[in-house]
């Protein structure tokens, strides 16, 4: 017999997370190593959320157990939040807030999906995501759109993926790793298509006040009148710089997530309570110092498209929203440097970092091979000189 269930057996790492890692020990092990694999905010976490958690771990109520479903103040703030950036109006008991937005991500599939339900999930898409729908029994049916597409799928690819057995949409804008962002149009055009199919939609919004040019976030929710079976899952970690808090928040109607409350109820209860009101300052506060690091994030990606596209071998779309570059390597596969030949973007990651000492994320963890996931959210200086070792390399 295994020692390991064969249903955790068959989870795939988290790419991200093992580049990110590998990139932490060479860099330990004194490598100059240069990561673009995480998908993280430089930034510190703003000065006033900090202070709220400060007084919250002096308040005695906040060293007890508190509701599975969030403190009531966050709670009601995630509701006003919700109003003032979605146009969306929900209730509080349609509220669970969660351990990072991976949690909401899990109690979601695990909530709505049964063994053999198919959800259609658009690629690339983020690792954990076939991932959580495996381990709810479901069916991952994925959809390829490319760069000749602005990695964005069409409806007639979500409708000739639809058979008897789909029960969701997995539905992402702005995109993680693409940066991708649908139009108003094509957010209300796809809602409509799943509430003329009945199927439920997931929309994870988690970077819906990052987006640059003329792109602007739209709910998928509000664009669609009429759709009630749909699930947001959000968090503070992208937006306020908070990647280390963990705590995120899903939203549905009520008899979901009271489903949802009862399972993280037997799995890790309440989120902390002092993290909990820091996302409460964070929530409930201006967006100031999201601006501030938009500017930042702007420039950076402007920087990194002009640098990807001066590589041989690299075509590199512009992301309008998140923090990542998602660059075609098909072009440079193939090729012999320096006596290795990659034909892989796996095999063309692993080159870079044994080479260059530069951490990327092989598009093998998003879907087809051929590409590559750099991260925009670190220092101008490290993001300047990892994208010059790339080409250095590969010229």
């Amino acid at each position: 017999m295994s020692r390991i269930s064969s249903r955790i057996a068959a989870i795939a790492p988290s790419a991200t997370l093992a580049v990110d890692s590998k990139a932490k020990a060479l860099k330990a092990a004194g490598r100059p190593v240069i990561g673009f694999g995480a998908g993280e905010p430089d930034f510190p976490t703003p000065a006033y959320v900090i202070e709220a958690a400060v007084e919250a771990a002096r308040d005695p109520r906040f060293h007890r157990y508190s509701p599975t479903n969030g403190q009531p103040a966050l709670r009601e703030a995630i509701v006003a939040k919700t109003k003032r950036d979605s146009g969306i109006d929900v209730s509080v008991d349609q509220v669970l807030v969660t351990n990072g937005g991976k949690q909401a991500v899990y109690n979601a599939f695990q909530t709505l999906i049964d063994a053999g339900d198919e959800v259609i999930v658009p690629a690339p898409y983020w690792t954990t995501y076939p991932e959580a729908i495996a381990l709810a029994g479901g069916t991952t049916v994925d959809v390829f759109a490319g760069p000749e597409q602005g990695y964005k799928v069409t409806l007639e690819q979500l409708e000739a993926a639809r058979t008897e057995r789909t029960k969701a949409l997995l539905f992402v804008s702005p995109s993680n790793p693409t940066g991708a962002v649908y139009t108003p149009e094509e957010t209300a055009a796809i809602g409509a298509w799943a509430l003329e199919h009945d199927l439920w939609v997931i929309t994870d919004e988690i970077y819906e006040h990052l987006t640059y040019d003329e792109a602007v976030f739209t709910s998928i929710a509000s664009a669609t009148p009429g759709l009630e079976k749909v699930v947001i899952l959000n968090g503070v970690a992208k937006t306020y710089a908070m990647t280390g808090w963990r705590v995120g928040w899903m939203i549905a109607p009520v008899d979901v997530i009271k489903a949802a409350s009862n399972l993280q109820s037997h799995s890790t209860g309440n989120v902390s309570n002092v993290a909990q009101m820091a996302a409460l300052a964070a929530v409930a506060g201006p967006l100031d110092a999201v601006d501030e690091m938009k500017v930042a994030f702007d420039r950076r990606r402007k920087a990194m498209v002009a640098g990807l596209n001066a590589v041989p071998g690299f075509a590199c779309p512009t992301p309008k929203g998140a923090f990542y570059a998602y660059v075609d390597v098909r072009g440079a596969l193939g090729k012999e440097y320096a006596g290795v030949t990659p034909q892989t973007s796996a095999e063309l990651a692993d080159f870079i970092l044994e080479r260059a000492e530069v951490a990327v994320v092989p598009g093998e963890a998003f879907g087809p091979s051929g590409f590559l996931r750099l991260s925009y959210a670190l220092g101008d200086e490290d993001l300047a000189e990892g994208v010059e070792r790339i080409r250095q390399l590969l010229s």
